[in-house]
């Protein structure tokens, strides 16, 4: 399949406005055991000013300094002990700003997301969630910082949405900021988080 890249202007201005325009775009990832894809159905936005859940509001660290460098990077965090969230940087260099990837409904490479998530998972289970999505695409602290605006790992253009299509929350699985609506994702979606 061929991909059109989103280039690095797609990732700079509002952040909120960024998550909800990653729905339907597609996470591509070519690692050494092969191919994996699939569409964004999920998204959260953390932004730096007035949002306790965000990593980058009580300034830089060496824990989210990706946060704060340039648009189009991976910030790829471990959480809880036990699984990576994959991030992707947006606003512009020294804001610290990023949007959370909660969800995809796989595409390519079912096989390898099935072989990585333990086997005998079913299509639906595999990333309908941050931490799934991140073992079924092989995403590790080693994607930290790296560019999505080429090979190995990026973001490509995807389907169309209708705005009626997009649903809006607050934040799930937090105890601050909850209140924020920068969750988005596809209604009726089967593979979105629960």
């Amino acid at each position: 399949m061929t991909y059109q890249i989103l280039n690095e202007d797609f990732y700079q201005g509002n952040t909120v406005d960024i998550a909800r325009s990653l729905l339907g775009t597609i996470f591509v990832h070519f690692s050494p055991e092969g191919l994996t894809s699939g569409i964004i159905v999920e998204t959260e936005a953390y932004l730096s000013q007035d949002d306790p859940a965000c990593h980058a509001a009580r300034g830089k660290t060496k824990r989210n300094a990706v946060m704060f460098g340039p648009p189009a990077r991976a910030y790829v965090y471990f959480i809880y002990g036990n699984h990576y969230c994959f991030n992707v940087v947006t606003n512009r260099e020294g804001i610290g700003e990023a949007v959370l990837i909660r969800a995809l409904e796989p595409m390519e490479g079912l096989g390898l997301m099935q072989e990585r998530r333990g086997g005998g998972q079913k299509k639906i289970n595999l990333t309908s969630g941050p931490g799934k999505l991140c073992q079924a695409m092989g995403i590790s602290r080693k994607h930290n910082g790296i560019s999505l605006l080429e090979y190995p790992l990026y973001i490509a253009a995807g389907i169309a949405l209708e705005d009626s299509s997009i649903g809006v929350s607050g934040r799930i699985g937090l105890n601050q900021g909850q209140d924020k609506q920068w969750r988005f994702f596809i209604k009726g979606n089967p593979f979105v988080s629960r």
